[in-house]
């Protein structure tokens, strides 16, 4: 399969480097000093389930210069999506699969409206990975998985054959849930809820977990954000919130997330894309979500900062 990966930071890396390892036709758009050590030493991953390198690597920061592929994996950051669009049109032919790995809910309107629902599938995965160097990839926790499937939850001919090319990488767990939609909706309120409370409180999830007054932030995080997906036909089940607390508490202490780990080091976030959105569709849905806003109240000076605004 002929596959673009848009977006080769720490999740296009990954999946990008498992896909290649396994003989796909993968190139990487890539650019800047990332771009420049691919195509010289190739994509280095070290990871939690065993180091590996992948040499050759085909990159560019060109897509017009591969044309239309089989399959676009679309790893940015959230924030990157409406430049992320312009410049994926080129690989995008007839039969192109668009397979997003964004955090967040919105982006997927974005999508439909530039691409339609012939190209654009349901898609997240769970992973904590982000780019040690130029041309290195660190997985430094979250066993890998990746799911999708049609926006209808139909069982397609593309979506089984994906299913059967992922299945077939080394260390990833890959599935077609029932409602892909209700799967996004799960990963977006575990997401927003703790990557917020994470930059809230510049702790771990091992630390923020553990004290109460944290840990009943995040808990009503993440119900705010719930019930947004309830009241937008979210068939979500009203122990949702309940069995992913049990959860949490079997996550790597150690664990940040990449909202909160861009907002500790400077860097522009998702922020608005996460925290923002659970914010404006609670308002448009008519459910309060005072968490969020509590949230997103203190850490939007930082994001201003690093933005320069």
């Amino acid at each position: 399969m002929k596959i673009a990966i848009f977006g080769s930071g720490g999740v296009g890396g990954y999946f990008g480097g498992r896909l290649a390892q396994d003989g796909q036709d993968v190139t990487f758009i890539a650019r800047g000093a990332h771009l420049a050590a691919v195509t010289e030493s190739g994509l280095r991953v070290d990871s939690i389930g065993g180091d590996f390198v992948v040499n050759p690597v085909k990159a560019t920061d060109s897509p017009q210069s591969i044309g239309p592929v089989d399959l676009v994996i679309l790893a940015t950051k959230a924030w990157q999506l409406d430049s992320a669009i312009e410049q994926m049109k080129p690989l995008v032919g007839e039969g192109t699969m668009i397979l997003p790995m964004l955090n967040g809910m919105e982006h997927m309107d974005s999508l439909l409206s530039a691409f339609g629902s012939e190209h654009v599938l349901g898609g997240l995965c769970r992973i904590s990975v982000f780019v040690a160097e130029p041309g290195r990839i660190r997985h430094v926790g979250v066993p890998p998985f990746i799911a999708f499937g049609e926006l209808d939850n139909s069982k397609s001919k593309r979506v089984n054959l994906l299913l059967d090319m992922f299945a077939g990488l080394n260390g990833v767990t890959v599935d077609a849930p029932t409602d892909i939609n209700v799967a996004m909706w799960e990963k977006f309120i575990f997401i927003s809820g703790s990557s917020g409370v994470g930059a809230f409180t510049r702790q771990t999830i091992g630390e923020f977990r553990a004290n109460p007054e944290t840990r009943a932030m995040l808990f009503n995080a993440m119900n705010e954000t719930a019930a947004v997906a309830r009241a937008r036909g979210a068939a979500l089940s009203e122990r949702f919130v309940s069995d992913t607390m049990i959860r949490i508490d079997t996550i790597q202490p150690h664990i940040i997330a990449s909202m909160q780990k861009d907002m500790m080091e400077g860097r522009p976030s998702e922020l608005n894309e996460q925290t923002g959105a659970v914010i404006r569709m609670g308002r448009a849905a008519g459910v309060p979500t005072p968490t969020h806003e509590m949230i997103y109240a203190k850490l939007l000076p930082l994001e201003n900062k690093a933005r320069g605004l």
